[in-house]
């Protein structure tokens, strides 16, 4: 981070790393339970020297960003639209390989290519999990588009510095359109207030207007500085 602040950043030619429906808790998002012996955490620890046993759950590793940010968006009972089965999978684009999300995420980042999820009603939604913000920033997602938000989830978002925007009422990703082998570019006004509405530009020539879910000055302060920790570290300074 910069001591000073930098101007508020959109996302550029961004690509989907997941295309979720309705009702994804943090359960589905954070990571929770015993590590599966065929993970990106389990490979991670094994090329450290630890046998399975050894793995324990991602309870026990909470305080290591490598295995967290590898156990997100790890649950078995997840449903990405952009993976041809139930599971912790995507589609990587434009190769069309299907992989681990940690793994479509770490590819993507590699080739400096920014992310965004796309998700439908009550996004977040469960008891509250720092590591379901948390996680996500980790992979490198920038924005969520939803059709809607749980309150909280929503908040730790903003804290992270990640995008929450929402689509207007009667859409969704179907009725714009989306399948999630697009890029998407999404382009924040200078002067962006609580509540803006804004045009998400998919690189098939289409766009769609959304609602900037920064619903508060404080909001957008946390979103400037790229997340409540900068802040607090700007402010200390």
């Amino acid at each position: 981070m910069t001591r000073e602040l930098k101007l508020a950043q959109g996302v550029q030619n961004a690509r989907c790393l997941l295309l979720l429906g309705d009702s994804v808790t943090t359960d589905h998002i954070s990571p929770a339970g015993s590590i599966a012996r065929n993970s990106p955490a389990a490979r991670y620890l094994a090329t450290r020297g630890l046998t399975p046993r050894e793995f324990n759950s991602y309870g026990s590793r909470r305080g290591n960003d490598a295995i967290m940010s590898r156990g997100t968006f790890a649950n078995i009972r997840l449903v990405n639209k952009m993976s041809p089965t139930p599971g912790p999978k995507t589609t990587h684009h434009p190769s069309g390989d299907v992989m681990d999300i940690f793994d479509a995420a770490d590819r993507y980042a590699s080739e400096n290519v920014p992310l965004i999820a796309v998700v439908g009603k009550d996004y977040g939604s469960g008891s509250s999990r720092d590591w379901a913000a948390k996680g996500p920033y980790l992979l490198g997602i920038k924005a969520v588009i939803a059709e809607s938000f749980e309150r909280i989830h929503r908040s730790n978002l903003v804290g992270m510095g990640i995008i929450p925007l929402q689509f207007l009422p009667g859409e969704n990703a179907d009725t714009v359109g989306l399948n999630g082998s697009e890029t998407f570019t999404i382009n924040l006004p200078e002067k962006l207030n609580p509540g803006d509405i804004i045009s998400v530009q998919v690189d098939n020539g289409k766009s769609f207007q959304v609602k900037v879910r920064f619903d508060t000055e404080v909001d957008l302060t946390y979103f400037r500085n790229g997340g409540i920790l900068n802040y607090m570290i700007r402010k200390m300074l």
